[in-house]
């Protein structure tokens, strides 16, 4: 029997695919838990405009993220954090992604989420740092961050 899978079954197959399985599986197990529907003309249309919809959607986030890339490696956006440190211009404390994010926020009105930051350890020393943020998959831009002394 031919089915379409609603959500993910380990082992068997992912959301919005379509695949054989035994008809006693699929009636007894599958169908009668809504984890999968019978594969009829009118839910495979259904399942075609779905996709349509997803690919459209997807396509949208992707042309935002590269805006926004755009707009923050542009050369006038320098995120400004001021810190203490001492005289050799290391700082006493560190800068971490989640400062960067409220600082840009505060700065620029951009609302980044600092897990999208991709700082591997937090800026300790003064000076400009060049820190990456994946906004998507295939999206990854660069801001530039200015430490100077409090």
């Amino acid at each position: 029997m031919k089915v379409i899978f609603l959500e993910d079954v380990k082992g068997k197959g992912k959301r919005g695919q379509v695949k054989n399985v035994p008809d006693g599986y699929a009636q007894n197990f599958l169908i009668k838990n809504g984890k999968a529907k019978e594969a009829s003309a009118a839910a495979m249309s259904q399942l075609k405009g779905q996709q349509r919809a997803e690919e459209k959607h997807e396509a949208e986030i992707l042309t935002e993220a590269k805006t926004l890339k755009t707009e923050l490696e542009a050369d006038k956006t320098v995120v400004e954090i001021k810190a203490k440190s001492g005289e050799d211009g290391r700082l006493f404390g560190s800068i971490p992604s989640k400062q960067i994010a409220t600082a840009l926020e505060k700065q620029f009105q951009i609302k980044i989420d600092k897990r999208k930051i991709e700082l591997h350890e937090p800026i300790k020393t003064m000076g400009y740092t060049n820190v990456p943020v994946k906004l998507h998959p295939e999206v990854t831009a660069t801001i530039r961050v200015h430490v100077s002394e409090q």
